[in-house]
């Protein structure tokens, strides 16, 4: 370090908006009231939210939580709790931490929850035997005081996919670089990201879940669909008709694109059979769709 570096007054600065926990905790609950087996695995990120500028300003670590004791804290309560949704439990710990917490006043909860589906044996589901599914749940509980909380639900890597009413035309041709022609025929496929919002503060989250997860699906096939943007609208739409409990929601949704291969150097026809499936550059659609 320089003389120069070592006298030079320090730049006056403030604590912004701050927050600190614990991220990535990987929790599998196992329920073993019966025979029959129920499991919940998630992956959890506690954030405290608080008067904790002594400890940035002045070093000063008196009354916080340590990070390690956040990590404790979701396992024990996820055996003392954690008896319905992953929303609940994430009410359980914020409020947990607001009280315990002598510098806490509120925080937030995310969770990525990883789906099991019974092993089928004989036609029947087995008492504790399970196969991961692919989408997975997500969801956001925030509070500023650990009594009131926003509650943010979703799911993420839905992929769907349909082989024939799908086109992209009538779009502007008369651009210099515009060089995809028009088609009303094409293979059409997304990865389906989605969060939404309640106008309710009572919602049972276990039960809205499956009728979103549902409801996209189906939609995603009763229509021609001229455009990505078009099937995505179309798919909010009927959750929020579905899901009274909702305000909102958002959908993200990438189009995979699929691109007939070109058999005929070798002699053979491809009457959209073959398909090279392209991971990049990809379009991207986003947007929320709301109650009017």
């Amino acid at each position: 370090m320089t003389q120069t570096q070592q006298s030079q007054p320090k730049v006056k600065a403030r604590l912004g908006a701050n927050n600190y926990g614990k991220a990535e905790v990987n929790l599998m609950k196992v329920n073993r009231d019966s025979e029959r087996h129920e499991i919940r695995e998630l992956q959890v990120r506690v954030a405290l939210i608080g008067d904790f500028a002594a400890a940035h300003e002045q070093g000063d670590n008196t009354d916080l939580l340590a990070t390690d004791t956040v990590r404790n804290t979701i396992y024990g309560l996820a055996k003392e709790g954690f008896g319905s949704s992953p929303e609940e439990f994430g009410k359980e710990l914020i409020t947990h931490f607001v009280t315990t917490g002598p510098k806490v006043t509120g925080g937030f909860m995310e969770f990525t929850e990883y789906l099991w589906e019974r092993i089928q044996v004989g036609g029947e589901g087995h008492n504790h035997a399970f196969v991961r599914q692919m989408p997975q749940r997500t969801g956001r509980v925030e509070s500023e005081d650990g009594k009131t909380f926003k509650i943010t639900s979703g799911l993420q890597n839905l992929y769907v996919l349909k082989t024939t009413e799908s086109g992209w035309a009538n779009y502007l041709l008369n651009e210099r670089f515009t060089t995809l022609p028009e088609t009303h025929e094409r293979l059409m496929a997304s990865f389906v990201t989605a969060k939404w919002e309640y106008n309710e503060d009572q919602v049972d989250y276990d039960d809205v879940w499956p009728r979103v997860y549902r409801q996209l699906q189906e939609t995603f096939t009763d229509h021609y669909s001229p455009s990505l943007q078009r099937t995505l609208f179309l798919m909010g739409q009927a959750v929020l008709t579905r899901c009274p409990e909702m305000s909102r929601i958002w959908l993200q949704m990438p189009n995979k694109h699929h691109l007939q291969y070109n058999l005929e150097r070798f002699g053979l026809d491809n009457n959209l059979e073959i398909f090279h499936v392209d991971p990049e550059p990809y379009g991207l659609m986003e947007a929320w769709v709301e109650r009017a």
